[in-house]
């Protein structure tokens, strides 16, 4: 029997965490910052012929609020640090259509922007020969303790199986994880039945997990799942401003506020 304890106080006992991808595990928001970017940059140029002066001038700030850009910086509750890429295409379609734009046209010219901006960030990648993004400080001392201790890791997300799949070869986190839930299963996430299909997959009860993640979706998922509230835990550390996690949810501000008893 594992005991989870943070910053000294204990949560509870654990056979298994479950682990958010994006913005838990992995830095990502330069790389979501970029892909904003190009999605923008992109949607903006093909619509060009199709909308008049002022629609085109309206769509930079529709587009930019939709997909949480500040500046230098994505709003961590935002649907690009958040949501699933459908539901970002989706986001773009309504906002072109916003702007006058049939929504026939709307979605085919989104699908376009989307197959594109993957295909720069593909590119970019390749170019650089280096992960898309980069872990949290800390994470393979803190996934090493739990392998020790016997708890079993999974990752649920957003991402695609492909996806999450790159990120943890990049890291050579593979060996860590016994399972992943991505945007290809179904249900996904934060539908609570994801978190059951996962813990069948790995053969564990939810009352018996932890689940990590950056967002307030992720810690409601869990707690309507049957994780115990107290073991929903919201990570603050991989934005360049904190996420808005509601309390009382215990929030980690680094991996190494968290330590294990037993068994």
């Amino acid at each position: 029997m594992v005991c989870l304890q943070l910053r000294g106080t204990v949560l509870g006992d654990v056979d298994a965490v479950l682990f958010d991808k994006d913005g838990t595990l992995s830095i990502s928001e330069p790389q979501l910052l970029t892909l904003a970017k190009a999605r923008v940059f992109l949607c903006l140029e093909q619509a060009a012929p199709a909308l008049e002066p002022a629609a085109r001038q309206e769509l930079q700030p529709l587009l930019e609020r939709a997909y949480g850009l500040r500046s230098e910086a994505i709003c961590p509750a935002g649907i690009t640090a958040v949501a699933s890429r459908d539901h970002n295409l989706i986001a773009t379609a309504t906002a072109l259509v916003q702007v006058g734009m049939g929504w026939p046209e709307a979605l085919a010219l989104s699908e376009r922007v989307f197959l594109e901006a993957d295909q720069l960030d593909a590119r970019r990648a390749a170019d650089q020969a280096a992960p898309t993004s980069t872990t949290t400080e800390g994470l393979r001392h803190w996934l090493e303790q739990l392998q020790v201790a016997g708890v079993v890791c999974a990752v649920i997300s957003n991402d695609d199986i492909a996806g999450i799949e790159h990120f943890l070869a990049s890291h050579q986190l593979g060996a860590f994880f016994a399972g992943l839930w991505s945007a290809e299963h179904r249900p996904r996430k934060p539908d609570p039945a994801a978190v059951h299909g996962l813990c069948a997959q790995l053969g564990v009860r939810p009352s018996r997990c932890a689940l990590i993640g950056d967002a307030n979706s992720d810690l409601r998922m869990a707690v309507a799942a049957g994780i115990p509230h107290q073991l929903a835990l919201g990570y603050t550390a991989a934005w360049s401003s904190p996420p808005p996690l509601a309390e009382p949810h215990p929030l980690i501000h680094g991996w190494s506020e968290l330590s294990l008893l037993g068994p």
